[in-house]
């Protein structure tokens, strides 16, 4: 079979002029330069500096009509990179990328390689569309999927200087096929290549998933998951057991789900892994979360608060006793702003203890301790006997019950400053699910100083940072003039970014503090609408109003801000 590609040429110099890249005098210059040297225009801007490779690659697609894309984790399918044999793949310098139906996209960084198109096409049977991508990482995509085929020893043979070592020592005297297999060299490497891989990226998560025919592996980037790589499904269960070896878990138990803790050393720091395992009609999926202390960001001055909230918020935290709350969904961020703040309030003046579930990061000079649901020591009652500990400030992971926030009402009426979180959207509604708990109106307006709603938000990428003229829809929406002529960030996705325009995250807070009036309404049992007209009226900015601020400063986009604060648009 013959490529179907016919490059759709346009003249190079036209578009460079046209997109105000050079003059038509400069292009006249170069092409007199070209013509005494034979060298192609495009390299000639390139080695004057008026072009870097990206950009002429880009160029040079616009110009044949290819689309350009950054290759990444989750654009190449695993599973159809060996229908071109790899010493053909480093040969051309191209990977398949995926296949529909009879159309096999191919990364190329030449776009004018009609012969290569034509020889993949013969070998693969399939019509060929070819995609624009760096050479450097087409090369590193071809050493990694290829690698990921071959035989397990293949593969760990190749493996150097893999920097982690398990810190928790273990003992294992399981004499099982799988255990020993777990232990076996290869396995021990390809789960340390992954686990190392996954840390420097920077994921929050690794999840390990098996389906019916294939084995997974996907990671949690700035709160979305993306691809990671894709192992035979043999190596699914030896992974699994290796991972409950170094949690000294029971590599024999697949019937019911198992908790636990790694340690590991990656390049000189310790990081912890938490081990959760769910067994599924094919197999045990496990999720680890990651907690590495070196990139935790434990600052109220840098999680991202307007000036003023955060003036707030450092003022109501140096109260001596009250309820604070801090609000949002799961992955919003509140662990790490209830982390922040105990961590500006320490010191040898006063006792703090924490109880959690689990203890994520441990902090010095802090008592820490983790519920145990299964010995009975809840929340509940490890709080009563905090309290007998002498405390000054006491931080409840989350208040999940009555009895619960009950005792934490109480510690703050009694002269203790209590920080805790509370699974609701916005602030008001914190108000209204204490009283939905059974809480007493006036135990709620006595004791509750503030609640924070919070999430959290990506960040424009910094290496793709581009800007766009917003319609006027966007502009209305954001409370612009649109005769102000502004332009917006945005990113275009690169390599550094999982193609995704977005690297990092920072935070959006909503500040309820209570005052004499919000104290009276509460009495009245209000309902969420009721608490909403009085804030209206008190002229309180809410998340979306506080993210769209963030847009117009340039760190992020006002789809994120949608997305994350449930707006439509």
């Amino acid at each position: 079979m013959k490529s179907n590609f016919v490059p759709k040429r346009k003249k190079l110099g036209e578009m460079l002029v046209s997109q105000g890249l050079i003059t038509p005098d400069q292009l006249t210059q170069f092409l007199r330069t070209q013509k005494g040297t034979s060298t192609p225009l495009g390299r000639i801007l390139v080695e004057k500096g008026i072009l870097t490779e990206e950009g002429m690659t880009r160029i040079l697609g616009e110009q044949l009509g290819i689309p350009q894309v950054w290759l990444r984790k989750g654009l190449i399918d695993g599973r159809i990179v060996n229908i071109l044999p790899k010493e053909k793949a480093l040969r051309f310098q191209v990977i398949p990328m995926f296949k529909v139906n009879n159309v096999l996209t191919l990364a190329t960084a030449d776009p004018h390689s009609i012969f290569v198109f034509d020889e993949v096409s013969k070998i693969t049977n399939l019509v060929v569309q070819p995609a624009l991508c760096r050479t450097d990482d087409i090369l590193d995509a071809i050493k990694e999927y290829y690698r990921e085929d071959l035989d397990m020893e293949d593969v760990m043979s190749k493996v150097e200087d893999v920097n982690l070592e398990v810190v928790t020592s273990i003992t294992e005297k399981e004499t099982t096929e799988l255990a020993e297999m777990a232990e076996g060299s290869p396995v021990v490497n390809l789960t340390n290549t992954i686990l190392l891989k996954a840390i420097r990226d920077g994921v929050s998560d690794i999840h390990f998933e098996p389906q019916r025919k294939k084995f997974r592996i996907l990671v949690r980037i700035d709160g979305l998951r993306y691809d990671f790589m894709s192992p035979k499904i043999e190596m699914h269960a030896p992974i699994v057991s290796r991972l409950k070896i170094m949690g000294n878990l029971d590599i024999a138990e697949r019937r019911l789900p198992q908790d636990g803790r790694i340690q590991v050393k990656v390049d000189g720091r310790t990081v912890d892994l938490r081990f959760a395992s769910m067994p599924g009609i094919y197999g045990e999926k496990v999720v680890l979360r990651v907690l590495d202390r070196s990139k935790a960001v434990l600052d109220l001055n840098k999680l991202g608060f307007d000036t003023e909230i955060l003036n707030r918020f450092k003022t109501i935290l140096k109260r001596p006793y009250g309820l604070i709350l801090v609000c949002g969904p799961t992955g919003s961020g509140k662990t790490t702003t209830l982390y922040s703040a105990i961590k500006m309030l320490s010191c040898v003046e006063k006792n703090i203890i924490t109880i959690e579930d689990p203890v994520e990061y441990q902090l010095d000079d802090i008592n820490q301790n983790q519920i145990k649901d299964s010995i009975g020591l809840n929340f509940a009652r490890f709080l009563k006997h905090a309290l007998r500990q002498d405390p000054d400030i006491i931080l409840v992971g989350e208040i999940r019950d009555k009895e619960t926030a009950e005792i934490a009402i109480q510690a703050s009426l009694t002269g203790h400053l209590v920080l805790s979180s509370l699974h609701t959207n916005d602030s008001p509604s914190a108000i209204t699910r204490l009283l939905e708990m059974g809480i007493e109106p006036y135990l709620i307006s006595s004791a509750l100083i503030a609640c924070q709603a919070q999430r959290l938000v990506r960040r424009i990428c910094p290496e793709c940072r581009t800007s766009f003229y917003p319609s006027e829809v966007v502009l209305k929406e954001l409370g612009i003039d649109k005769s102000d002529n502004v332009r917006l960030p945005k990113g275009k996705g690169c390599s550094a970014c999982y193609d995704s325009g977005f690297k990092g995250r920072i935070g959006i807070y909503e500040l309820l503090e209570m005052d004499e009036g919000l104290q009276s309404l509460i009495l009245t049992n209000p309902t969420v609408d009721v608490l909403n007209k009085y804030l209206n009226g008190k002229g309180h900015r809410r998340l979306k109003e506080l993210g769209y601020e963030k847009v117009i400063q340039g760190e992020t986009s006002v789809e994120e801000v949608r997305r994350i604060t449930f707006v439509d648009g």
